[in-house]
Formats: structure tokens, sequence, C-alpha cells
């Protein structure tokens, strides 16, 4: 029988929140923030870019912060928005496939604020670790650096999504980093956007690689 959308929007976000905190307490996290770290202390505004399949854990490994999550306008979406507000982050509704317009504005919006916001580019149905060009089109109408964004852990779970979700399993050694930011200049031709759009691909690629390997699965 299929539980009616109410109750699973009711319970699954706080149940998840709970699962989230509680496997977050057994790892053995490490962070590289160089990267970005004189960005937040001049308190710039950033776009955070990390592939769907890595984002589990970065709503508790960084709960609170002036953080804005797109997420789309499907139930999934819907559940995700729910779930990260349990972390004291905010949610922006809107994808490539639906409501996209809508979502670049919000974004530019929350960027002009002040407010960093979070992405995933190869999102919500891929192709896997394929930057998408909304991104670097964010980039260009805000003015924000683009900061990627990776994190491995030394065992997991691979589910069997178009993604490769991954899930941490408890006890895991966790490595978070960020990478040198990606800018890119207002209103470039198309020639740039590919550019900046390539550049963005090849700073999560070498990033993700650098903490598998500092994790030890590299």
């Amino acid at each position: 029988m299929r539980v009616p959308d109410p109750i699973v929007l009711g319970v699954a976000p706080a149940a998840g929140a709970l699962a989230l905190r509680m496997l977050g307490r057994t790892l053995r996290v490490t962070r590289d923030e160089r990267a970005v770290r004189d960005l937040w202390a001049s308190r710039t505004p950033l776009i955070y870019a990390t592939w769907h399949s890595g984002i589990l854990l970065l709503p508790w490994l960084y709960a609170h912060r002036h953080f804005r999550v797109l997420t789309s306008r499907s139930r999934d979406g819907e559940l995700v928005a729910r779930l990260v507000r349990r972390f004291g982050l905010d949610a922006i509704r809107g994808s490539s496939s639906r409501g996209g317009t809508d979502a670049l504005r919000g974004l530019i919006r929350s960027l002009r604020e002040g407010w960093d916001v979070v992405v995933v580019p190869d999102g919500p149905r891929g192709p896997r670790e394929v930057v998408k060009p909304g991104v670097v089109a964010l980039a260009a109408a805000s003015g924000a650096p683009i900061a990627p964004v990776a994190v491995g852990a030394s065992r997991e779970w691979r589910l069997s999504s178009w993604d490769r979700f991954r899930i941490p399993r408890p006890g895991a050694r966790l490595v978070v980093a960020f990478g040198e930011p990606v800018r890119v200049a207002p209103r470039p031709d198309r020639a740039a956007q590919e550019a900046a759009r390539g550049e963005l691909e090849a700073r999560l690629a070498e990033l993700s690689g650098r903490v598998a390997a500092a994790a030890g699965t590299g």
C-alpha cells in the first residue's frame, strides 16, 4: 500500500535529519577549507557546486551557515527542502527541467542579498558528473565565484541510482574539501561559457579524486 504523500512529507524529513545526525556523530571528519577561507572572512557570496552523488552530509556538515540550496519542484525536491530546513538552511525550488527561470532569479536575488547558494550541476537527473551550463549562467549574472566542493569517505555504500548516490558507512573517515573558485566574466560569449563550464567540471573531478585519496578510497 502506498503511503499518502502528506504522511511521507511530514515524517521522512524529520527521520532523515535524525539519521544524518546519528551517522555524523560516528564519523571522523577532516575539512580542507583553505580555498574559501579568505572569501568567508570577507563575506563574499559564493556559489557552491558539488556532484549530486555526494551531497548527503553537507547539510549536517554546514548546518546554520547562511546557505540556500537549489532543489527540484518534484516530490523528492520537497523532501530535500524540508530536510535542509531542519539544519537551519533554506531552499529555492526549481531545476533545468521545471521552474528553471524562476529558480535562476531566486538564486541571483539570494546572492545579492548576501546568501551563499548550493547547486548540484549534474542534477536532478544527470548525466552523472557532467556540469550543466546553468551554474555558469548564474555566476555570470550574479558576479559570484563558483567554489567546487567534494566529499569522500573511507567506507561507503553506493546506490544503483543514476548518480551512484553515496552513503558513508558508520565509523568511516570523511573528508570534505573546497577547491579554488571559478570566476565567470559578465556577459560571456558561448566560447567563454563553455570554457568556464569545462574548467568547473575539471576542478570538481580533480577535487573528487583528491578527497577520495585523502579518505583512503583513491
